[in-house]
Formats: structure tokens, sequence, C-alpha cells
């Protein structure tokens, strides 16, 4: 199967704010998710998709009130009931902010892991190689 990305914006408001009048790591952490939880979803049901875990995120740069940022997610490991997703932090003209994988759960009505149905992921460009040898290294 193809890598199929996908991009979300977020425009930095007041209440986004921690106490030092930067972007809260704990509101970049749930957009976190929820960009990495897009891909998953439309590769298979949104009620079937659990978080399992985030692999850690480390920030290069803060970020302000006013400030748009850039989302970018994609499932680049699948094996029988997880995916994983990317997901790229950047300023709206490219800047790198903060970068790191997710593990999603493909469960059934009572919580349980069940295979997805998903065929292997296929990295063409050397980017997505690289990104997907990551990745198989935290699954």
């Amino acid at each position: 199967m193809k890598i199929k990305e996908f991009t979300t914006h977020r425009l930095i408001k007041g209440e986004d704010l921690n106490h030092h009048g930067t972007l809260y790591a704990g509101r970049c952490a749930e957009w976190f998710v929820e960009a990495g939880f897009i891909p998953a979803a439309v590769m298979t049901s949104p009620e079937n998709i659990v978080c399992l875990k985030i692999h850690g995120m480390l920030f290069t740069k803060p970020i302000h009130k006013g400030d748009t940022i850039k989302f970018t997610s994609k499932i680049i490991w699948v094996g029988r009931s997880r995916l994983m997703s990317y997901v790229k932090v950047t300023t709206q003209d490219g800047e790198f902010i903060v970068d790191g994988f997710l593990t999603f759960v493909h469960v059934d009505e009572h919580g349980r892991a069940m295979p997805h149905g998903i065929s292997q992921i296929e990295p063409e460009t050397e980017e997505d190689k690289r990104i997907f040898a990551l990745a198989q290294q935290l699954a």
C-alpha cells in the first residue's frame, strides 16, 4: 500500500499558551495525537482505533500566539492490529518544530485488538524509507 499524507493547520491562540506565553506542550500533544489519528481512521474505521503510545516529542523552538503551525501525518508502518503514524510539525514557512511516532491499535467493540486487514506499507521516497526504518525499531 502506498503512503498517503494528511495535513492539518492550527492557529495558536491565547488559550493554547503556557505560563511562559508559548504553546503549551499538552495542547500540542493533543493536536499531535489527532493528526496521527486521522490517517489511521481514514485507512480503517475511527470507532475501532485507539491510541496506544506516543513515542516522544522533542521541541526545537517555542511557538507563540498568532503563529500558524502545520501538522503533516501519515501511516508509516502496519502490523497485524497496530498502525504507526509519523507526524511532523513545522511553521508555515517549513521550519521544523517537532516530529515523532504514535502507535494506534485496531480494536473490536470490547476493546480487544483485532486485525485491521491493511496490507504492508511500501515506502517509496528516501525520506519515507528512513522514517519506516525508525518506525520498525519502535514497533
